[in-house]
């Protein structure tokens, strides 16, 4: 079943009307409703999960949203009622399935837009609804809630949490060999576009933006396996755990330039460390633009590679528009930062927090794509992907990266 959900997915982009057909008769012959349509939303967002609308016989139109992830290794999806309980703006699902390939949500209809759409136009140049004060609020009212909920976890109690799906699960459950295993290659785009082992890429050292990196990839992914181990007792709160823009809609009040950020598709809520909740905001809202958009980010930004020895230099151009800049102002200042102080105050900050959040920033390019993918990706972006992935998982010496110098700045 998990197949079927994966091959509608890829389909939806080439034959929408035939994937359309599949998943209805998917859905007639799975769940509980008499639908008589479905139509998709092929969305650049949605790299784990499609969405769409399916209308009943009886007119009643709903939203309903899937996921595909592969190598699942959890059983207990969609915690909505916990985030609701806690406190959280959560639009709460009427339906819902946690079947290992048959995961969905289905809502009644939702007009709101989603904040990755919203700021998406603002980046580029279209008129748009105002977020950055809703932003703001919301990443104050996160940690209040992070506050009200945080307690300690046992060993076993932390090992359960979905979370893991996202981080540790990807590492050890073979999307790490599916990926860049022995058998996969890399194209690189220069000085031609070239075939190299993904095996020998992994042991490589970089230089990117004059930043020298002493991990290599294999060094990163043995520490991220380390750190992420979900077997660990710590702080835990309640949060949505993949929490990026995509899934958070803006919701507009009667008063001219105010809203309210509402969460929804809370697969991957539950209890879990307060960093890893901030690590997919952190990463996808701020620098993964690459990702959902690769063929126009292509155009956007020069990349160059040089090679000597066993060291990767690599060069690009790839600046933070303002309402970038923006959102990662606020995730910091309003949100990563009292959160560090509120674990400090209780003592509950791991003293390697820095390098437990940097290993799970380094799964976010790494591993929820696949960057050796040349359907998806252009050269240049696998690359570009590749060197963040350096960049958020590795520690920059000679000059320091964005994401170091404002974890220098927010260090307790």
């Amino acid at each position: 079943m998990g197949d079927t959900f994966q091959f509608i997915r890829h389909l939806q982009f080439e034959d929408k009307g035939r994937a359309e057909a599949l998943l209805l008769i998917f859905m007639q012959e799975t769940y509980p409703f008499d639908v008589v349509k479905v139509e998709l939303r092929p969305l650049a967002v949605s790299l784990n999960s499609f969405n769409g609308f399916m209308t009943l016989r009886d007119g009643t139109r709903l939203f309903f949203k899937t996921h595909t992830e592969s190598d699942t290794l959890i059983t207990e999806y969609y915690n909505a009622d916990l985030l609701a309980e806690a406190g959280y703006p959560i639009i709460k699902p009427i339906y819902k399935s946690q079947e290992i390939g048959k995961q969905i949500l289905i809502y009644d209809l939702i007009e709101d837009r989603s904040v990755f759409d919203i700021a998406w136009d603002i980046e580029n140049g279209r008129p748009a609804a105002p977020i950055i004060p809703a932003q703001y609020e919301a990443d104050r009212t996160l940690v209040e809630l992070y506050a009200k909920t945080l307690t300690h976890q046992s060993l076993e109690e932390a090992a359960q949490a979905p979370i893991h799906q996202l981080f540790s699960h990807r590492l050890t459950a073979g999307r790490l060999d599916r990926f860049y295993g022995p058998m996969t290659r890399l194209i690189l785009p220069q000085p031609e576009p070239n075939l190299i082992r993904m095996a020998d890429v992994r042991q490589k050292h970089w230089v990117i933006n004059g930043q020298r990196y002493d991990e290599t990839l294999n060094d990163l992914i043995r520490q991220a396996v380390d750190l992420l181990n979900p077997e660990q007792a710590g702080p835990a709160i309640i949060g949505h755990g993949d929490a990026h823009n995509g899934n958070v809609f803006f919701h507009p009040n009667d008063t001219p330039l105010t809203g309210e950020m509402v969460y929804f598709d809370p697969a991957f809520a539950g209890r879990h460390h307060p960093l890893l909740d901030l690590t997919k905001p952190l990463f996808h809202n701020v620098f993964a633009m690459w990702m959902y958009y690769p063929q126009e980010m292509k155009e956007r930004t020069p990349i160059t590679l040089r090679e000597e020895d066993d060291t990767w230099h690599v060069e690009y151009d790839y600046p933070l528009p303002p309402i970038r800049q923006y959102i990662f102002d606020s995730k910091i200042k309003a949100a990563l930062r009292p959160t560090l102080l509120l674990l400090k105050e209780r003592d509950m900050l791991r003293e390697d927090w820095r390098r437990y959040l940097k290993a799970a920033l380094f799964c976010c390019p790494f591993l929820t794509m696949n960057l050796t993918d040349d359907t998806r990706f252009p050269p240049q972006i696998s690359l570009l992907g590749l060197a963040m992935s350096v960049e958020m998982g590795g520690e920059s010496h000679d000059k320091r990266s964005i994401i170091d110098t404002w974890l220098d700045d927010v260090t307790p």
